[in-house]
């Protein structure tokens, strides 16, 4: 006997992973997680007994539900699994998956379309962060098909536009939680700063390389790797964080000139191993450090001038484009963060899990979706 559990799978910018109604999980988060465990096929490197990519890009799952506080329609929780580990985290965010949301919630009945387009207010349980997303819904149906674009994801798709309200110390205690905008850490000098994602930004040249290196050549180069690993040991205590060892954050994230006509070239690391481009909360924080003065960007980044700065972030497989206005009286102050994604339905049905890890009491709303 095997247990079926609604759910879409569906892209969300350059991430994907299945997405559930929360009223179809288990309530009690240990079943939960073994639950989504066994849904991705983790622990194991190819998750060949489930839904996972063999990647942590798409070892990820949404979890989304009506919001509880008033003025917040959704709430989103994201869930981080690892191929080869029987972790599920709940700590980060993630912006890719959080282009799905409104789309999976307007697909499943959630909530209702409101006209050409839907703007809803989501809240990221991870971190308390709130965000006003953006869909097209003609004829009250979620468009996928359209003219945007984003580096990373293959061909084109209706926009989903995301203004972040309120990103600042995310999971680190502030948006500079050293206190500085500039330490030296382990000795190489670093800006510890979250403003999404906890990020951990130095010159490439300050650990040898040259910050232009491929994917590949940087997830073989072991001796980087450990020795990110322990500046990122070093930075968890110093950013408050605590012991980060068997945490994803914070994430390091190599800098250096662009080359491309962008502001800054970029690779991240997720946190051992090199994305293909960045994540969009990652991308938000490296275009906040650009616009701070005093970070190690500084002499490095392309910045425009004005309050709202359009900061286009170089990664491995393309640019990423973020708006960010800051106060005029206080230029270290961040007022809006603002991107575009997009996202796509890729299917819908059941995830089968072994009965034996869970045998299935859901609610009776969830068993008559199930029906229906």
């Amino acid at each position: 006997m095997q247990t079926a559990i609604p759910c879409l799978f569906m892209r969300g910018g350059t991430s994907r992973g299945p997405f559930f109604n929360a009223a179809d999980l288990p309530a009690d988060i240990p079943t939960r997680d073994k639950v989504l465990l066994a849904v991705m096929g983790s622990p194991d490197k190819r998750q060949i007994d489930g839904l996972g990519g063999a990647h942590p890009l798409t070892s990820k799952v949404g979890i989304v539900s009506k919001a509880t506080r008033p003025g917040v329609d959704l709430d989103f929780l994201f869930a981080q699994l690892q191929p080869d580990k029987d972790t599920v985290d709940t700590t980060p965010n993630c912006g890719n998956m959080l282009a799905a949301v409104v789309p999976f919630a307007l697909e499943t009945g959630l909530v209702k379309p409101q006209g050409a387009t839907t703007t809803l207010r989501v809240l990221t349980l991870n971190t308390d962060m709130l965000c006003d997303i953006t869909v097209q819904t003609p004829d009250g149906h979620v468009a996928y098909e359209g003219d945007a674009r984003i580096d990373g994801a293959p061909g084109t798709s209706a926009p989903i536009k995301i203004n972040f309200l309120d990103t600042a110390g995310s999971v680190a205690p502030g948006l500079l939680p050293t206190g500085h905008v500039r330490d030296v850490i382990d000795g190489i000098e670093v800006t510890c700063i979250d403003n999404g994602m906890p990020l951990v930004m130095f010159n490439a040249e300050a650990v040898g390389r040259t910050g232009y290196e491929s994917v590949d050549q940087l997830n073989a180069d072991t001796e980087l790797q450990a020795r990110l690993e322990r500046l990122r040991i070093a930075c968890g205590h110093a950013m408050q964080l605590g012991d980060v060892t068997k945490k994803n954050y914070p994430k390091m994230t190599l800098i250096a000139a662009p080359r491309a006509g962008g502001s800054i070239a970029t690779r991240s690391f997720i946190p051992h191993v090199c994305h293909d481009a960045i994540g969009v909360l990652a991308a938000v924080t490296v275009a906040t450090a650009c616009v701070l003065d005093g970070s190690v960007t500084q002499g490095i980044a392309v910045v425009p001038r004005g309050e709202a700065k359009t900061i286009s972030v170089e990664h491995p497989t393309g640019e990423f484009s973020v708006e960010i206005a800051v106060d005029p009286q206080n230029p270290q102050t961040v007022t809006r963060a603002a991107l575009l994604r997009t996202a796509r339905l890729l299917m819908r049905g059941e995830a089968m899990i072994p009965a034996a890890v869970w045998r299935g009491q859901q609610t009776n709303d969830a068993a008559q979706r199930r029906a229906g």
